[in-house]
């Protein structure tokens, strides 16, 4: 994924998308992280990620600003764009976690947490296949303007 950075190694805005590509609608956080890599915005890196791991916490701590990409199924029938803020704790209780805690891990071993957005893209089907619904298509055509405004 593009590796856009500053001098000083560290990105204006990081965008992790992060679900299964194979699982129907719960790719399209990878998706959208895709889409804005081919965008090329300047100061931009993206990630794509099957889940959220321990691994990501170091280039999370080297953001300005980060933004987590995710399908939800038990969300309102809209993409929703939250800000987030760092969890108390960083101890992980499994072996994947979430963006809170993705950001109190950066905190916690690289002394930096980024400010912090949490985009949710509604999602209905999670079958074994790599087409999105058309709900969740027309959710990742809204999500990739909503970054797009954020990065300016």
């Amino acid at each position: 994924m593009n590796s856009t950075a500053t001098a000083t190694g560290k990105s204006a805005f990081l965008i992790i998308g992060y679900g299964n590509t194979l699982r129907g609608d719960d790719g399209v956080g990878p998706r959208v992280a895709e889409a804005m890599d081919m965008l090329g915005l300047p100061g931009v890196r993206t990630l794509a990620a099957p889940m959220l791991t321990p691994e990501l916490a170091a280039p999370i701590s080297r953001a300005h600003t980060v933004i987590f990409v995710d399908a939800a199924v038990d969300e309102l029938r809209e993409v929703q764009l939250r800000p987030l803020a760092p969890r108390e704790s960083s101890q992980l209780m499994a072996h994947a976690a979430d963006p809170r805690t993705m950001l109190a891990l950066a905190r916690d071993v690289f002394g930096h947490a980024p400010k912090a957005w949490w985009l949710t893209i509604p999602a209905e089907q999670m079958e074994f296949t790599e087409a999105l619904s058309p709900r969740t298509q027309q959710g990742f055509a809204e999500a990739v303007k909503k970054i797009r405004t954020l990065c300016r």
